[in-house]
């Protein structure tokens, strides 16, 4: 069946797997995607949510790229909602509700209308490799699959156990087996493993729900989009979610399971995610919280299944569902089935470039949860970036690589890399030093060019964020020179409790005031009216008013991140001996040892690395 040798193979099928195969087969690779059940193509496995803080810019990137991602989210969308809006633009973080099983027919509907893509069900039980470089994969019935490069994105599968209460069984996810054969085989190679844990709620009968007990949480008024593009139109309607509480009695019953939680009785050893804990986590570490919230999510438009968000757990059955059934609103509830911790192998992500691709195995890429991370963006993220860099391998051109200074995206895997990590790793907007230009209504603007050289994005999304950025540009300028006369600008101003002018000022100096809104300046005849002529969208209104009240702290961000992107153009030489430098301290050397760093920007970042070895390392090299 399989006697031709595929560009790129990607084993696994999750948000990870998914962008990878669309990405290496849309650059024009011929890809193979291999998963142990098609069925569960872009699963969500966890809540039915795509997006928040920080993963919603993940998002807007993957599709500025020409991911699908972005599209997906839209078109399965149930509700939309832009966070931290009370925030600064750089905050503002978009998330949408999903219908689950729409999601993941969308995403398989669309790999299916994607040329050059073949699909295979069935186990990879490990990797062929001649020496230092992989040729292809090997199947749990023994057939071997000739390639050039394989992205693994095993997700949770890797050698996975299952936890609830003092149970405990092999599986990927609940209803899955596990896969093994992968680690063992990548351990003899030489690669160094681990394990982590993440876990999941229950999930309840919706019909055994007395939402009249709850919060209300509804989507936006006016709901916006995650793709760039006009797949789809923003929704019309929308379904609420709802919240309610913990109590102190709810904290006792679960309590009463902690002697047969495989989480305190130490069959679990491996380390979760330290910001989405378990419930008997947050009960244990915040003992001084007599409540918690709970957000109850709806899993689709039309099924009854609902998500009980806030109470992942690995409690016996028994507990969840008593304890549950004292929650405001739950007192009927019905288990669709129980919550679950489960343990998958890791790789620490220090033994890869920034390509993805592995430093012991030639043309082997790790994208997803296998490189520590949790969260569909993250992996989704990876996933796009190991497909193209895989495809890029093997047309022999040169590797993409994003920058922290240029995407979340570039954040995420250069803090992989440089920091590796020993929890679960999740994005979060306070690790982006640059966050002020990395907005989430820019993303097109930062990233469409890339996606079209690649041959990602179409000419339709260039030609849409160049109108975009051309007509922004504009109106910014028309602010810049038209003055606005005391007459008109002092009442807006005095409405707003502003200082008045005594004479005629320009609009981008009044505008520019902290507490004046675009709504404001719109009150000025000539601003309504380059508006309605130049028929401007919300999306050019709202990057102008960006560009005109943050241009300061964004000219001086972007400052800042071209005095440090002069260390990236400093390369180190590949296999540097660093242990010839004396001076250094033992620490840097061992660190800088293992990592490899490939310039003397991501050596700065290396945690041990201090700024006096970066200056020893300069002068080493006759810097």
């Amino acid at each position: 069946m399989f006697n031709e040798v595929y560009d790129v193979i990607v084993v696994g099928a999750g948000h990870a797997g998914s962008e990878a195969a669309a990405a290496a087969a849309n650059m024009g690779s011929k890809t193979l995607l291999i998963t142990m059940n098609l069925q569960n193509i872009a699963q969500m496995s966890c809540n039915p949510a795509m997006g928040g803080i920080a993963k919603g810019q993940i998002v807007r990137e993957i599709d500025a790229l020409g991911g699908y991602s972005g599209i997906v989210s839209d078109t399965s969308a149930i509700q939309f909602k832009m966070l931290n809006k009370s925030k600064g633009p750089a905050m503002w973080s978009p998330r949408v509700q999903s219908d689950r099983m729409r999601f993941a027919e969308d995403w398989r509907m669309l790999l299916e209308g994607t040329p050059n893509l073949d699909f295979y069900q069935e186990m990879v039980s490990g990797l062929l490799v001649e020496g230092s470089k992989v040729v292809g994969v090997k199947t749990s019935l023994g057939i071997a699959i000739k390639a050039k490069s394989v992205v693994l994105t095993n997700g949770t599968f890797l050698n996975g156990l299952i936890h609830i209460g003092d149970k405990n069984f092999g599986g990927g996810r609940a209803g899955e087996k596990a896969a093994t054969g992968i680690t063992e085989q990548l351990v003899a190679l030489g690669f160094e493993s681990g394990r982590m844990k993440t876990g999941t709620p229950p999930r309840v009968d919706g019909r055994s729900l007395d939402y009249s007990k709850m919060i209300e949480q509804p989507g936006d008024e006016n709901p916006e989009k995650f793709s760039y593009l006009d797949v789809t139109k923003p929704l019309e309607n929308q379904r609420s979610c709802y919240m309610t509480y913990t109590s102190l009695e709810v904290h006792n019953l679960l309590r009463e399971g902690f002697d047969r939680s495989p989480m305190f009785n130490g069959r679990i050893k491996s380390l979760g995610p330290r910001y989405c804990p378990s419930i008997e986590d947050k009960i244990n570490r915040f003992a001084d919280k007599d409540k918690h919230q709970l957000f109850i999510e709806p899993e689709g438009w039309n099924t009854c299944e609902v998500y009980v968000n806030g109470f992942s757990t690995s409690l016996p059955e028994d507990v969840q569902f008593k304890a549950l059934r004292s929650v405001v609103g739950f007192e009927e509830v019905k288990f669709f089935r129980p919550g679950y911790a489960i343990e998958y192998d890791y790789f620490p992500p220090t033994q890869l470039r920034h390509t993805l691709e592995t430093k012991l195995v030639e043309g082997l890429y790790f994208a997803g949860q296998i490189n520590g991370t949790t969260g569909y963006e993250e992996a989704a993220s990876q996933g796009l970036m190991a497909g193209i860099n895989a495809s890029l391998k093997v047309q022999e051109k040169e590797p993409f690589i994003l920058k922290r200074d240029e995407a979340y995206i570039g954040v995420l895997i250069d803090d992989l890399i440089t920091k590796g990590t020993e929890e679960p790793y999740r994005m979060f907007t306070s690790r982006a030093e640059y966050r002020t230009l990395l907005r989430q209504d820019n993303a097109d603007l930062r990233l469409t060019p890339r996606g079209f050289d690649l041959g990602l994005a179409s000419g339709k999304r260039l030609k849409r964020m160049e109108q975009k950025h051309n007509e922004a540009k504009k109106f910014v300028k028309f602010f810049a020179e038209t003055s606005v006369k005391p007459e008109e600008a002092n009442p807006v101003l005095e409405s707003k409790d502003s200082s008045l002018v005594k004479q005629s000022d320009k609009m981008f100096k009044i505008f520019s005031r902290p507490n004046i809104t675009i709504d404001d300046v719109r009150k000025f005849r000539a601003v309504e009216q380059y508006i309605q002529d130049n028929n401007l969208d919300n999306e050019v209104i709202e990057q102008t008013e960006i560009q005109v009240k943050y241009s300061g702290y964004i000219a001086k961000e972007k400052n800042n991140a071209d005095k440090l992107s002069r260390l990236e153009y400093v390369k180190i030489p590949e296999n540097f001996d660093y242990s010839q430098i004396k001076s250094m301290s033992f620490e840097a050397r061992e660190k800088l040892k293992n990592i490899q760093p490939t310039t003397v920007s991501q050596a700065s970042r290396i945690s041990g690395v201090s700024p006096n070895d970066i200056s020893v390392l300069l002068v080493y090299m006759g810097r």
